[in-house]
C-alpha cells in the first residue's frame, strides 16, 4: 500500500486539502505557477483587507471549537477516522508557517522540527495520537506566535503582478484561510463523533428561518438545456481543480427544488430501502449489509420514534429539514427508489450558477455578492440545516434553493479535472485524487465559511463517507 493511498483510506472531511508539508512550498514555480492565471479585477488593498478579515475569522472559529472542552477531550482520540483536536490545532498553525512565513516571507522555520508530526500524508489519522504531538497549551502559543507574524506580513506582500505565483491577488493568504475553516468543519464533525458532553450547543444557537409560504414551493425545478460556462478563472482565491473556466453543454432536466428531507428519506427507510437490494450500487449493498446499516448515521429508533443525536443532544428527527450524513451509497439508492437520480456536478453547477437572461455564470446562485446570513444558512451559526423551502432570497435563476449552505450535497460524478487542468501550488493538492474513487459534493453546508464555499467550489470524498455533513437532491431526465 503506498503512502498516498493509505492516507486517503483515512479520509474524512478536507483532508486531501491539507496542506501537507511533504511538498515543498519554496518550490512553486514554473509550468504550474505560470500556468495559473489571477485575473480577479480587484485592487490589492481590497483583496488585503479581505485576507485580513478571513484570517481573523477562521482563528475565532479555531478558538471557539478548541476552548469548548477541557485539554483532556483535546487530547483524546473521539474517533479512529479523526484526528485528536489538538493535532488540528497545531496542524494550522505549522501550515500556516510554512506557506506564509517559509513560502512567501522567506522566513527561517520557527519549528522545523514538528514538520513531520503535522504532515497529513505521513501520519495517517488514526496514528495521530501515537505521535509526540504539542500540549494544548503549547499548541496555542505556537499558533498564535505565527500567525502575529503573518499578519505582520500581510501588512507589506505585494499582492499585484509583481509579486510571485502565491502572493498575486492574494491567494496564498487565502488558501491559508481556506485551510483553516476547512479544519474547523473537520473540527466540528470531531465534536459531532464525541461521546462526551455537549460544548457547542450551550448557550442554544439561534434557530434557522423557517420557510415562508411554503405550500407554494414546487418540489422540482426546470434547468433547460444548453451551453454554460463552469468553473472560473477570475475568482481569486479558487483552487486548482475550480480552474479554468471552461463550456459545458448540459440537456434539459428537472432537480429537486430542495435537499431531500429527512421525512422524505424516512418513506425510503420504511419501505425497507435498506433491505432491498435491488436500489443499491454492489459496494453500497456490500456496506450495509457487512455494518447492518438501516438508517443515516447518528440515527436511532426508540420507543416508536426517531431520534438523531446531534452535538451532544438527542432530539427527534426533524422531519423538514434535508437529511444528513448519508453516504453516497445511501444518496444513490435513495434516488433510484424514488425513481430518479443523482445529479451530474455539471447539472449541479448550471442549475446553481448559470442565468439565461445574461447568459453568465454567476458566483453564487443569487448573484456575484457575497453570502449573507439572509441568503445561505453558512459559518457554524445555527449548527444545523434550516428547513427545506428556506433562504428565499438565495435562489438560483432557475428557482432552485439552498443549493449553497445547509447540507453537501452528493452528485453523480467522479472526481476528475478540468479541460486545461493546471496543478498548484503542487500536483498532489488535488491531481492524485482524481479518478473514480471520490465522488464529488457541491455546494457548501451549515459548518461551512462563505471563504471556502462558492459556487464553483469541489469537495469530494469517498463514498462510503457518512459522518460528513453531506445529504443530496434528485434529478431526472425532462
Amino acid at each position: 500500500m503506498t503512502e498516498h493511498r493509505e492516507h486517503e483510506e483515512h479520509r474524512e472531511g478536507f483532508e486531501p486539502r491539507e496542506l501537507s508539508d511533504a511538498f515543498d512550498p519554496t518550490q512553486v514555480s514554473g509550468p504550474a505557477a505560470a500556468g495559473f492565471r489571477f485575473t480577479s479585477g480587484i485592487d490589492p488593498e481590497t483583496l488585503r483587507r479581505r485576507a485580513l478579515d478571513a484570517l481573523l475569522a477562521a482563528r475565532d472559529r479555531t478558538t471557539l471549537l478548541t476552548d469548548s472542552v477541557d485539554d483532556g477531550e483535546l487530547t483524546a482520540q473521539h474517533s479512529p477516522l479523526m484526528s485528536p483536536l489538538v493535532w488540528d490545532l497545531a496542524h494550522i498553525g505549522n501550515q500556516e508557517e510554512q506557506w506564509l512565513l517559509r513560502a512567501v516571507g522567506g522566513r527561517e522555520a520557527l519549528r522545523p522540527e514538528i514538520d513531520g508530526l503535522y504532515n497529513a500524508f505521513e501520519h495517517a489519522r488514526a496514528s495521530r495520537p501515537s505521535l509526540p504531538l504539542l500540549a494544548p497549551a503549547e499548541a496555542r502559543t505556537y499558533a498564535s506566535d505565527v500567525r502575529g507574524r503573518a499578519l505582520e506580513l500581510l501588512e507589506g506582500a505585494p499582492l499585484h503582478e509583481g509579486g510571485g505565483p502565491l502572493e498575486r491577488a492574494g491567494f496564498a493568504f487565502g488558501m491559508i484561510a481556506q485551510h483553516e475553516q476547512q479544519h474547523d468543519e473537520t473540527m466540528l464533525i470531531t465534536h459531532q463523533l464525541r461521546a462526551g458532553p455537549a460544548a457547542l450547543t450551550a448557550p442554544a444557537p439561534p434557530s434557522p428561518p423557517e420557510p415562508v409560504g411554503k405550500e407554494a414551493i414546487p418540489s422540482e425545478v426546470l434547468v433547460p438545456g444548453g451551453p454554460f460556462t463552469m468553473g472560473t478563472s477570475a475568482e481569486p482565491w479558487a483552487l486548482d481543480n475550480e480552474r479554468p473556466a471552461h463550456r459545458r453543454d448540459v440537456a434539459a432536466f428537472h432537480l429537486d427544488a430542495s435537499p431531500v428531507t429527512c421525512g422524505a428519506y424516512l418513506r425510503f427507510i420504511e419501505d425497507d430501502g435498506y433491505g432491498d437490494e435491488r436500489w443499491w450500487a454492489p459496494e453500497g449493498w456490500a456496506m450495509v449489509r457487512e455494518h447492518g446499516l438501516s438508517a443515516p448515521l447518528f440515527w436511532r429508533r426508540e420507543a416508536g420514534q426517531w431520534l438523531r443525536r446531534r452535538f451532544g443532544v438527542t432530539e427527534p428527527v426533524p422531519y423538514d429539514e434535508p437529511v444528513l450524513h448519508v453516504s453516497w451509497y445511501e444518496a444513490d439508492a435513495y434516488a433510484r427508489w424514488a425513481g430518479r437520480r443523482l445529479p451530474t456536478e455539471a447539472e449541479w453547477e448550471k442549475a446553481a450558477r448559470h442565468d439565461p437572461v445574461s447568459g453568465r455564470s454567476l458566483r453564487y446562485p443569487w448573484g456575484d455578492e457575497d453570502p449573507t446570513p439572509e441568503r445561505a444558512n453558512l459559518g457554524q451559526r445555527h449548527l444545523r440545516p434550516a428547513q427545506a423551502g428556506a433562504y428565499p432570497l438565495g435562489r438560483s435563476p432557475s428557482g432552485a434553493g439552498q443549493l449553497i449552505g445547509d447540507v453537501w450535497e452528493w452528485t453523480a460524478s467522479d472526481f476528475l479535472p478540468y479541460p486545461g487542468f493546471v496543478a498548484f501550488p503542487y500536483r498532489e493538492y488535488s491531481e492524485v485524487f482524481f479518478g473514480p474513487g471520490h465522488k464529488v459534493l457541491r455546494g457548501g453546508s451549515f459548518a461551512v465559511d462563505q471563504v471556502a464555499c462558492r459556487g464553483t467550489f469541489r469537495n469530494w470524498d469517498l463514498p462510503v463517507r457518512r459522518q460528513i455533513f453531506a445529504g443530496f437532491r434528485t434529478a431526472r431526465d425532462a
